[in-house]
């Protein structure tokens, strides 16, 4: 596999778009943030933006909005309460945070924001959890799936759910819904598994144990890695093209804005389109600043971001 670079954020060209709350309209809903650009294009799949457990969902989609909305790809940024979807990591725990993101995008479609019939889905740390989940259980709404920086996986395995595909077999467990066909679908998503390369210590926020950490590794650039593997080889096994790709954002720590404006995050999670098919980041050989304003150290030439063979 090729090495990839990339660099911060720079715009295709001058972004028009507006940034809105739209408040949830029942008790059970969810609200959002949506960054709506001026024209909505009828082709381009809209980006689905999951915060994690700060719950910044508007800065989620503020920092997607200008890539975005120049290719007409509305931005929406649910958000998920603590007191209602505590676990909305996990999807189909109280609260069921899966399907009240399928209810939102219903209503937001018949409002006429996103007109495609899949979406792209993107998370970063506990969103990413969800994001992976949520594209297990349905993959058929999901077009590209990114998951950046978390904490743990839901791995190909036996393990009982959530650590692994295997569900309760004591009481009626909703993540049975994810079959044999509907995982085989699941792994033919191109998948991008992004984690700051300086993301690799256990903080108190990384869920360890004797356990996971024997499955997934101890930390999430490691515990990134063997998930990507995974799904490699699941692929391999069901004799489908391995559509999961691992890549290291240099200089990048467990923080979403960096991640976007210093290791080009962005640049992966709304790729450049030729001919309506997205393409790699750019592979030019050095930074054009020395130190710019996101930067807290001078940037290495050509180490934005990493995709990394395994």
């Amino acid at each position: 596999m090729p090495t990839a670079t990339a660099y911060a954020t720079q715009n295709l060209q001058q972004p028009m778009y507006s940034l809105v709350h739209r408040p949830e309209d029942d008790p059970d809903g969810l609200s959002c943030w949506i960054a709506l650009p001026d024209r909505i294009s009828r082709t381009q799949t809209p980006v689905v933006a999951v915060h994690g457990i700060r719950r910044n969902a508007r800065q989620q989609a503020d920092l997607l909005a200008a890539r975005a909305s120049v290719l007409g790809r509305p931005v929406i940024a649910p958000l998920f309460d603590a007191q209602r979807w505590p676990r909305y990591q996990q999807a189909v725990r109280r609260g069921r945070a899966d399907l009240a993101l399928l209810t939102l995008m219903r209503k937001l479609r018949r409002e006429g924001i996103w007109l495609t019939d899949q979406f792209d889905l993107a998370g970063f740390s506990g969103g990413a959890q969800f994001a992976h989940r949520f594209a297990m259980l349905h993959p058929e709404l999901v077009a590209r799936l990114t998951t950046a920086s978390a904490g743990w996986y839901t791995f190909p395995d036996e393990t009982r759910f959530p650590y692994g595909l295997t569900p309760c077999a004591e009481r009626p467990d909703p993540w049975s819904a994810v079959t044999r066909e509907k995982f085989k679908r699941f792994l033919t998503i191109p998948t991008q598994v992004c984690v700051g390369a300086d993301d690799n210590v256990c903080d108190r926020n990384t869920r360890t144990g004797p356990a996971i950490d024997t499955q997934q590794g101890v930390h999430r650039m490691a515990r990134a890695i063997r998930w990507t593997r995974a799904l490699q080889d699941a692929a391999h096994d069901a004799g489908l093209e391995p559509r999961a790709s691992f890549i290291a954002l240099s200089a990048c720590g467990h923080d979403f804005r960096q991640c976007v404006l210093r290791g080009g995050l962005d640049r992966i999670i709304i790729p450049e389109q030729i001919d309506g098919q997205a393409r790699q980041p750019r592979t030019d050989n050095a930074c054009p600043e020395e130190r710019c304003r996101h930067c807290v150290r001078p940037c290495v030439p050509g180490q934005r971001l990493r995709e990394v063979a395994l």
